[in-house]
């Protein structure tokens, strides 16, 4: 309540109920805490999954069982009947989202270390600016985005340019397109939800995505034979454990607290996210499984940062048609 609104008043009332501006501020910190270290960790995550799962399979139980958990319960709190065209929409993003987007992941990493992947993935942020550019009524680009787009395709360049460049070797040529179909998979996945509209609350909309592309995912998985390679006693602990952490802290957790984030703080502070994940994840990835973080990483990732950050602090011209802003998580 403003201080004219009280000199205003003949005769004021005991003031509104707030919450503590303290415990909102912890909670928001909290939130950010917890989107940047467990979204960072998924990668590792995933590296210890498909060390036992077959990767689509690891992949597909991870989001069907998380839509068969959230999708009953959130239906029954909000009330919303989601349409068929909800559905279909749902089955769009959920193939593009989870089954292109974290399935290549998860095939990528068999190759790829997943602090470098993560890095890579961070490369979503320049692929929503082209496909936000092209699509219908697209927003141009300025010139420091496209100094950022450069700057970050010339990082990903450099991940797999000459060998032994600086002394370092080449990431997987195979692994890193598997992933840049996977980041420009996301990004497209991410405009068109953008602009679809949903069933009205974002995590039931994350629940039916996730079933989604669980199923598509699962259907990949039987189709390649993977099935087959799958020997359930074969499996470690550690794989498991890795399952079960990616469906309750990766999916459920982390994208409540990111829900949490986006109404309570700043769009270009809650981006932040896609800059901080893949630090996490490089040092996770050294500390944990001996990743190797190598002179070309360095560069590479300081290259490719670089870019992100100049995209996400930039001014951004409005679209013709304004929509409400949505930033779609590129979480794994």
């Amino acid at each position: 309540m403003s201080t004219a609104m009280l000199e205003h008043d003949p005769a004021p009332s005991a003031p509104a109920v707030r919450p503590p501006v303290s415990r909102t501020s912890t909670l928001v910190i909290i939130a950010f805490g917890l989107v940047y270290v467990v979204w960072g960790s998924t990668y590792l995550a995933i590296r210890v999954g498909i060390e036992s799962f077959p990767p689509l399979l690891l992949a597909g139980s991870r989001h069907l069982l998380t839509g068969l958990i959230l999708y009953p319960i959130l239906r029954w709190k909000t009330g919303v009947r989601p349409t068929p065209a909800h559905w279909r929409m749902s089955f769009i993003t959920g193939f593009l989202l989870l089954f292109l987007g974290n399935g290549g992941v998860c095939l990528a990493e068999r190759t790829v270390p997943s602090g470098v992947t993560a890095l890579l993935v961070a490369t979503v942020s320049l692929w929503m600016v082209l496909v936000d550019w092209l699509r219908p009524e697209g927003t141009r680009p300025g010139p420091r985005v496209v100094a950022g787009l450069l700057l970050g395709f010339g990082g990903l360049a450099l991940l797999v340019g000459p060998k032994n460049l600086g002394g370092s070797g080449r990431v997987d040529p195979f692994g890193v397109g598997i992933l840049v179909i996977a980041s420009l998979a996301w990004a497209s996945g991410s405009v068109y939800s953008k602009h679809a509209g949903g069933p009205g609350s974002p995590l039931l909309g994350v629940a039916m995505q996730s079933l989604a592309g669980g199923v598509c995912l699962w259907i990949a998985g039987i189709a390649s034979g993977e099935v087959g390679a799958l020997h359930l006693e074969a499996i470690s602990v550690r794989s498991w454990v890795a399952l079960g952490y990616l469906i309750a802290f990766g999916s459920m957790v982390g994208f409540t607290a990111y829900i949490y984030i986006l109404k309570k703080s700043t769009a270009t502070r809650v981006a932040t996210y896609a800059f901080v994940n893949p630090v996490v994840a490089l040092f996770l990835g050294w500390l944990l499984v001996g990743e190797s973080i190598t002179l070309r990483t360095v560069i590479a990732a300081a290259v490719i940062l670089t870019a992100v950050l100049l995209v996400i602090i930039a001014p951004h011209a409005a679209p013709l048609r304004a929509k409400r802003p949505v930033i779609e998580p590129a979480e794994v």
